[in-house]
């Protein structure tokens, strides 16, 4: 595809010349609409176009106008369209004509993709950068924020034996002489069928044997390639096939690894490829809840006119793409004295020390220290003296720092041993044994001057209890539920109160009649002579007629 050159034809009437009185004054689109061309000049994107023939492309710098106002507005691709067809302001930014209908959406897609593979991606970027400081958009404004975000990627996490498969067939279609090679090495699966290997996928044994089959074909197929210079495609399949075929697998049980016997690795590699579709891609924790796939993207810009001053694109996970290990980079290029702003995320101590020495002043929220235990203590209850290279508790005990290992860290261990507890214990004794007997990290740097010192997190964190789930549950449980009285006599058994229930009245003072017995007492319905009823002295007393004699 040949570059397009804009030779100033639209299709209709010129929206800026005829509507030049409707779009603001000073504003993005009238900007753009009078300096479009010394802004995207034809030469800058020569090295994108370098074919000589073919169609003509839309003119480049139409496109990077339309980019521009896709990112200050936050639009899709397809409202991006819409609005250069609907819009007047848009069109008299991108120079087209009244009556012209843009282009299809999947054309900022195909630019896109031309920038990020050029030698110069960010080259759009860097014109409008030289503008604002041209302009003086900034001129008196202090104060740059720092955030990040994760850009999803279209990919899915595959299990190691689809890296595998698919990996080994990378090699097959992209390196020269790999087919014959995988006909004779690779028999543990045929990969020229499409679908995954028919095994009994719910047997552990036979998933194992796949594993340590499709790692020895990969292996093998790695060793017998044809020794030749590999082009940018073939090395990189050939490269991702060794990584794939190491990053998930170790040794088998009682195996040294010479002897070709593998299995799943106990555990996740630091930097693991999780689809062979992207490599790049890496999976992300942004919080407990929300895991994705993709890449981290940095900024840092003016909060109150929306500009960014500076980007980065970093993989999602690893120490060197944290959040604070890029901020510094991005206030590289600031000459003058900022106040910096940002979350917990760039509340380290290290980032903290080289922005104060850069003159910056920082408003950074500082991370919030968790106890180790509830009621126990934190890091900033401890008194910290590198210089002496001791630690003094909160109850007055000191100890010395250790040596320094690998990170820079220093670790000082507090013990206290309590008399020994009888099985029935609380919670609370149960942890209280185990509180200080934890070594305690001291994390460089300490005893800094400024307000950052006694904010909570400038310290080392004390690492959590490292305890079971089990346990904590069975500790848990048996403080909620504490033991069950027994009656001292096995016939009291039914007279013990059950936990919980409610109080029974108190017996009454007069005896109950036993219910065997009949009441003496006339049925108010019954009538009885009371003058016959009544005995004479000498006369035994009449019986009720109405009542069956006993």
């Amino acid at each position: 595809m040949v570059q397009g050159e804009w030779v100033g034809e639209t299709i209709g009437p010129d929206v800026w010349e005829t509507c030049r009185e409707l779009i603001p004054a000073g504003s993005v689109f009238a900007f753009l609409a009078e300096h479009r061309g010394q802004l995207f000049p034809a030469v800058m994107f020569e090295d994108m176009y370098p074919s000589a023939n073919g169609r003509p492309s839309m003119p480049p710098q139409v496109l990077a106008a339309a980019i521009t106002l896709q990112a200050l507005h936050g639009m899709s691709d397809f409202e991006t369209v819409q609005e250069l067809r609907c819009d007047l302001r848009w069109k008299a930014a991108c120079g087209l004509g009244l009556h012209d209908m843009a282009f299809d959406p999947s054309l900022l897609a195909y630019f896109r993709r031309r920038l990020a593979r050029s030698a110069c991606p960010n080259r759009v970027f860097e014109a409008v950068r030289e503008v604002v400081k041209a302009t003086g958009v900034l001129k008196g404004k202090h104060r740059r924020a720092l955030d990040s975000t994760v850009l999803d990627d279209a990919v899915a996490t595959q299990d190691t034996v689809t890296q595998l498969i698919s990996a080994v067939r990378a090699v097959i279609r992209e390196v020269p002489g790999a087919g014959p090679a995988a006909a004779v090495q690779c028999t543990a699966h045929d990969y020229s069928d499409p679908g995954k290997p028919r095994i009994a996928w719910n047997d552990r044994q036979a998933r194992a044997d796949l594993v340590d089959a499709l790692v020895g074909d990969a292996l093998r197929l790695l060793g017998h390639l044809p020794e030749q210079e590999l082009g940018e495609k073939a090395a990189n399949a050939a490269g991702l096939l060794a990584l794939v075929a190491g990053q998930d697998v170790e040794p088998a049980q009682e195996s040294d690894g010479r002897d070709g016997r593998w299995r799943i690795t106990r555990g996740t590699a630091p930097d693991r490829v999780v689809s062979t579709v992207d490599p790049e891609a890496r999976h992300i924790h942004k919080n407990r809840t929300r895991h994705q796939e993709g890449f981290r993207a940095h900024a840092a810009f003016e909060p109150e006119a929306g500009l960014f001053t500076e980007v980065a694109l970093t993989a999602g996970s690893g120490a060197g793409n944290h959040e604070a290990a890029v901020a510094q980079d991005l206030l590289a290029d600031e000459d003058q004295d900022l106040t910096v702003l940002g979350d917990t995320a760039y509340g380290t101590g290290e980032l903290r020390e080289a922005l104060e020495a850069d003159g910056h002043t920082l408003v950074i929220k500082p991370p919030p220290l968790r106890q180790a235990i509830p009621g126990g203590f934190t890091t900033d209850d401890f008194h910290v003296d590198t210089q002496a290279g001791h630690v003094t508790c909160p109850a007055g005990h000191t100890k010395a720092l250790g040596r320094p290992l690998s990170g820079g860290n220093r670790q000082a261990q507090f013990k206290k041993t309590l008399p020994r507890l009888p099985f029935a214990r609380t919670l609370h004794q149960v942890q209280d044994r185990t509180r200080l007997q934890r070594p305690s990290p001291v994390r460089p740097p300490q005893n800094r001057p400024g307000p950052g010192r006694h904010q909570p997190g400038m310290a080392g964190r004390v690492p959590p209890l490292a305890t079971t789930r089990r346990t904590r549950h069975r500790l848990a449980r048996r403080q909620r539920q504490p033991p069950r009285p027994l009656p001292r006599r096995p016939q009291e058994q039914h007279l013990a109160p059950q936990p919980g229930s409610r109080p029974q009245p108190p017996p009454p003072h007069q005896p109950r009649t036993h219910p065997h017995r009949h009441h003496l007492d006339p049925h108010p319905h019954h009538h009885i002579d009371q003058r016959a009823a009544r005995p004479t002295a000498g006369q035994p007393p009449q019986q009720d007629l109405h009542r069956p004699s006993r």
